[in-house]
């Protein structure tokens, strides 16, 4: 099998396949358009197969839970939940909000708020919904304190990242007309700082945005006024990933001051934070004519942590998420550990003259995932060997302490949401549970019945229903030993008692970045696409990862990047030697990060795997970080025009294409023209050099590109099950045929 250390590194000089990166000219449409017509002769119509109707049916399907947000109550006083919705009827989707003891029931009497079919036709524009900001109703002073009356819709053509923002009136069912908040496409962000003020960061012309491409400037933005006129309140460097500010306005947990938070993103992984307590008052008038008598607000304070620290701000309390070691106070805290002090005391009398409570402290096998918090209770949401678990803090003292109150005796194979309902006034909050084989679950739970001893799960309010067959499948957690000794855990679904014959057709998929955690869930496309015709599904927890906290991530970082496809491999070896599949009947999946992981497997695993879907991939490390999103990476995988191209060349899939191999595995290259992320020219390049170079060898490469679909690589449930038929057909077909060659 091949290794890591045998892939040529050169690089192949002038690049003749820039012009791809022209993402909407003739000649870039014209091979996209030629590619499909290619791939789909070579591979048949998606439409055409059993699966893509399947896969159709369970997305469109009403048995799917409605997950719903609490947003204020209505004039009778009840709770009013909102959820957007899609199905068969309506593929763009319906906003819309029903009571929150009509959501309980089997029928819930839904009223729609927007129709976004009905929009994307009148406008004759390919909406998206990309979600909402509501104005927090206690900030709403035309409002009763209790009414959610405002919010800021994001839409999206053909699913970008870039939004349309549209302001919404959620009394009257309609966009606002009057002086609205309305702002063209761009990378925006922007949050309610009254009703009538606006904390805005948008694209407002030459240097107005990061190389990244996201907000440099924040801005405040008064009703009425013209955006361009609205002050620049704070600002960034261009090689910032990002810059913003939002209000926290926690003060309900014991009384605590409400923030005004500003924030450079460094990287990807480093920020720097100033804050300053406001009055309530401040948020209720605009920027030019504060309430009278009330004291303007001081200056902004830098939070002085780690750069790579985060900070959040609950009741009288500064809680700090360390990435690294961290000495403060004559003591050292744990990378991975969350820890907290007295908030005032820190930003008045400086970071040494604090006292500091941990909250959590990792093992080398348990990690955090996120914590959240009702009106009393702060909930952690922890991992120990990829399992998951809950454990309860109450809120004391004035907003000033914590004290553990209970929660799961042991970590469970599963994945867990939780979120609480109206985190203002009421310790219930929505519990969420899923796994590779159990359907989702949608819990209204108390943190409350934790302290008395109670299960804190208080009613079942939705249960999604099987959508395919799993009565005869188990769920089983091993370990492979990676090259340098790590032992990597991975997940295999499978059917019971499957004979160790090499045959199976195994569909390995990986990540591997950005601290983000694989893991137990349920996910109905591969129960149809691949359990239920017989395959085994495997999710390897490589390095690079969250799965055991900032160490596991930072272990493959940079330089380190071999050691999350030796994990891989690893994984693919493990499943090999087990008697499960065979290098033949063996695939591998992944998407953005995971499409160059992909890349990397195409070329090192050459011998290892049968099949490979790779899926808007970064592929081109020489020149990723010129193209849309991709100068926020390199925090990630590095900075190429610098002497970190040494190591960045040996992960190249791009520049790694070894023109002497007679045979590389079939693989699926997939994009999306609207994806404003991940460059669509990553894909379209290498698969253009491929054909280029491999016209005369065994290299079976076929492409696709969706027109829309953004990062995700489909706008829409139709959408979605083309492409979902197109990768799993593919890889099903191509392992099964290397299976009957084994007979």
């Amino acid at each position: 099998m091949s290794s890591i250390d045998t892939i040529d590194t050169t690089t192949t000089g002038i690049d003749q396949f820039t012009y791809l990166e022209d993402v909407e000219s003739e000649e870039s449409l014209q091979f996209a358009t030629s590619a499909n017509e290619k791939c789909l002769a070579a591979l048949g119509d998606p439409t055409s197969s059993p699966t893509y109707d399947r896969v159709l049916e369970d997305l469109e399907s009403n048995d799917r839970i409605p997950y719903a947000s609490q947003m204020g109550f209505n004039s009778d006083g009840e709770a009013i939940v909102f959820n957007f919705w899609k199905d068969s009827t309506n593929p763009k989707g319906l906003w819309r909000k029903t009571t929150l003891a009509s959501y309980k029931t089997t029928n819930p009497e839904w009223t729609t708020v927007l129709n976004v079919d009905e929009l994307a036709k009148t406008d004759d524009i390919s909406w998206v919904y990309k979600g909402s900001r509501t104005l927090p109703r206690r900030r709403d002073i035309d409002g009763d304190g209790k009414t959610v009356t405002r919010a800021l819709l994001n839409l999206s053509r053909g699913g970008s990242d870039a939004v349309h923002v549209k302001e919404f009136d959620l009394v009257k069912g309609d966009f606002v007309t009057e002086s609205p908040f309305n702002l063209p496409e761009a990378k925006t962000s922007a949050s309610y700082k009254s009703r009538d003020v606006l904390i805005v960061g948008t694209e407002m012309g030459e240097g107005s945005l990061t190389d990244s491409g996201y907000p440099r400037q924040v801005r405040e933005w008064v009703r009425g006024t013209d955006i361009k006129d609205a002050p620049v309140v704070f600002e960034g460097e261009a090689t910032d990933v990002s810059v913003g500010a939002f209000i926290d306005d926690n003060r309900h947990y014991g009384n605590g001051p409400i923030y005004e938070v500003r924030y450079r993103s460094l990287t990807f992984y480093t920020s720097h934070y100033w804050v300053r307590p406001i009055q309530f008052e401040h948020l209720l008038a605009p920027t030019d004519a504060r309430a009278a008598g009330v004291e303007e607000p001081g200056d902004f304070v830098k939070v002085d942590i780690q750069d790579d620290a985060k900070v959040d701000f609950l009741g009288n309390m500064m809680l700090v998420t360390l990435r690294s070691d961290w000495e403060v106070a004559g003591k050292t805290f744990k990378q991975g550990s969350v820890i907290y002090c007295d908030a005032k005391t820190f930003l008045e009398d400086g970071k040494d003259a604090c006292d500091y409570t941990i909250l959590f402290q990792p093992t080398d096998r348990t990690a955090l995932e996120y914590y959240s918090a009702t009106k009393n209770y702060v909930i952690l949401v922890t991992m120990d060997n990829v399992k998951s678990k809950l454990d309860f803090y109450k809120i004391e003292d004035d907003g000033r302490s914590l004290k553990y109150v209970g929660g799961d005796q042991e970590a469970q194979v599963r994945a867990v949401s939780v979120s609480a309902v109206d985190s203002q006034d009421s310790d219930e909050f929505w519990f969420t549970t899923s796994g590779y084989t159990e359907p989702s679950t949608l819990n209204l739970a108390d943190a409350q019945k934790v302290e008395v001893g109670e299960a804190y799960v208080t009613e079942v309010v939705k249960s999604l229903p099987a959508q395919y067959d799993a009565s005869n499948l188990e769920v089983e957690q091993h370990f492979a030993t990676s090259k340098d000794g790590t032992k990597v855990p991975y997940f295999i679904v499978k059917k019971k008692g499957t004979e160790l014959n090499g045959k199976t057709p195994t569909l390995l998929y990986g990540y591997g970045g950005f601290e983000i955690s694989l893991g137990p869930k349920y996910i109905a496309s591969v129960g149809i696409s691949w359990l239920e015709r017989g395959g085994a599904y495997v999710e390897a927890c490589i390095r690079g990862g969250g799965e055991f906290g900032p160490s596991w991530h930072q272990a493959a970082l940079k330089e380190n990047r071999n050691k999350a496809y030796e994990d891989f491999i690893a994984v693919g070896e493990d499943l090999c030697a087990s008697g499960l599949c065979t290098p033949g009947t063996l695939a591998a999946r992944g998407g953005s990060n995971g499409g160059l992981l992909m890349g990397n497997m195409y070329l090192q695993g050459k011998d290892l795997f049968g099949a490979i879907h790779c899926a808007v991939p970064l592929l081109d490390m020489k020149r990723f970080h010129t193209l849309l999103a991709g100068a926020s990476w390199m925090a990630e995988y590095g900075n190429p025009d610098t002497d970190d191209w040494d190591f960045l060349q040996k992960y190249s899939p791009y520049h790694n294409i070894d023109e002497s191999v007679e045979n590389y595995p079939p693989m699926l290259v997939t994009t999306s023209t609207r994806d404003d992320r991940v460059h669509p020219a990553h894909a379209r390049k290498m698969v253009a050099k491929l054909w280029e170079l491999g016209k005369d060898k065994n290299w079976p490469v076929h492409y696709y590109e969706n027109i829309e679909g953004g990062h995700g690589g489909a706008a829409d449930a139709k959408q979605s099950s083309f492409m979902t038929t197109l990768a799993y057909d593919f890889m099903m077909k191509t392992l099964t045929e290397n299976a009957e060659k084994l007979d």
